[in-house]
């Protein structure tokens, strides 16, 4: 082992005894004065796998990190591929600071410390990202859908620290993974995978472990779903999605990214989670939703050590374009990274941005109470361009 690897796991060590202290606090504390926030945390398996992620999520405090920068871009709205007008090198600007601010850090390095404090060479990282619109492997549209910048930039700086880049998964697990999108990967030893055998490996679904089951809680919906296996075999998830709005839900962010890890039959809308998602149908409940239920599974909800949100480009339907944002950003794309370990908190922010840009129904929010009240993160309605917010630590960062 070399003396800067030595020095790594040291570090991994001793924060990792802290963080167990700590944990240990907390769950006293809990015991003591039961709080909203917590509800459902213990009903979650502590599987060595889970522990820290689990304990990072809840530790204090709340913070959701928005880096802007508006020379992340410069398509003009009509010609081109708008994915061909993304600059890298600014990407991975965002990227460095945000992970840096979120960590109250100063490297790279210092930032995935805290987020992966005791990372081992093995260990793999899940990195979800949403290619909702990939319809085939020549896939060519223009509809919004992941960039590979900000996975190259993610990459970047996990192999800074000293992370395998052979550790990491990105996959999509419903979808097709475009050419476009994978033959420009700068991180070619990472794993890539998809549903149409476009990348580097298939997404299955072969029910490894019974962890893997989503368990529904409106009675109404009975049908059977398992998410896909390699979050079974994965230690850590990153989620990265995108900013839009959705044509059934409200909606479409942190949580139901999700449903792109989630088997499902294909054109068989009485056996699809979607319906209960829509708020006009009699099928839908304020109360429960399958978007909480999905995340709330172990595999997710207890590896999840990060979302990073891709708010480069943004869409006000989830198979469209992406459009000017006249209200919120000068009539320019947002050109923005959104950063937390809280998956309820970001996705409030994010649902109040698209708020104030287009307005979103209240059922947008509906989701995120369930959320709360599961034990999943902390819910606040807010306003990123006026007062802000009282419990979510909310920083825009300009670059």
């Amino acid at each position: 082992m070399n003396d800067r690897r030595a020095k790594r796991t040291r570090r991994q060590l001793l924060k990792g005894t802290a963080v167990t202290t700590s944990w240990l606090a907390l769950s006293a504390v809990g015991r003591m004065f039961p709080h909203e926030y917590d509800e459902g945390i213990e009903d979650l398996e502590l599987t060595p796998a889970a522990y820290l992620p689990l304990v990072a999520r809840h530790y204090p405090p709340i913070r959701v990190v928005h880096v802007h920068c508006a020379g992340a871009s410069n398509w003009n709205f009509f010609s081109g591929w708008w994915g061909d007008c993304v600059d890298q090198d600014v990407v991975n600007g965002m990227i460095e600071q945000g992970l840096q601010s979120l960590t109250d850090t100063t490297s790279v390095e210092a930032a995935w410390d805290e987020i992966l404090p005791l990372y081992q060479p093995g260990q793999k990282i899940a990195v979800k990202v949403n290619l909702n619109n990939g319809t085939s492997c020549d896939d060519n549209d223009n509809a919004i859908d992941a960039l590979i910048e900000v996975v190259n930039g993610l990459i970047r700086t996990l192999v800074m620290a000293g992370i395998q880049e052979e550790d990491v998964w990105v996959y999509e697990g419903v979808r097709w993974m475009p050419s476009r999108f994978y033959d420009r990967r700068q991180y070619t030893n990472a794993v890539y995978l998809d549903v149409g055998g476009c990348a580097d490996d298939v997404v299955t679904y072969n029910h490894v472990d019974s962890s893997l089951k989503v368990d529904f809680s409106n009675p109404a919906l009975q049908m059977e779903r398992w998410l896909a296996d390699l979050l079974y075999e994965a230690t850590y998830v990153i989620n990265m999605p995108l900013l839009k709005l959705h044509s059934y839900h409200p909606v479409t962010l942190g949580f139901k990214n999700h449903f792109g890890s989630l088997s499902y039959l294909q054109g068989d809308w009485d056996d699809n989670p979607h319906i209960y998602l829509i708020p006009s149908d009699y099928r839908y409940s304020s109360a429960t939703s399958p978007l909480v239920d999905i995340y709330a599974n172990p595999n997710i909800a207890g590896k999840t050590v990060l979302t990073l949100a891709d708010g480069l480009f943004g869409a006000p339907h989830e198979s469209v374009t992406p459009t000017r944002w006249h209200n919120t950003f000068g009539g320019l794309s947002p050109n923005s990274l959104l950063f937390s370990r809280d998956p309820v908190a970001i996705d409030c922010v994010m649902c109040d941005l698209l708020d104030a840009e287009w307005g979103i129904s209240p059922a947008a929010y509906h989701y995120l109470i369930a959320a709360q009240q599961r034990g999943l993160g902390l819910f606040e309605k807010g306003e990123p361009w006026g007062s802000g917010y009282n419990l979510i630590l909310y920083e825009r960062i300009v670059l």
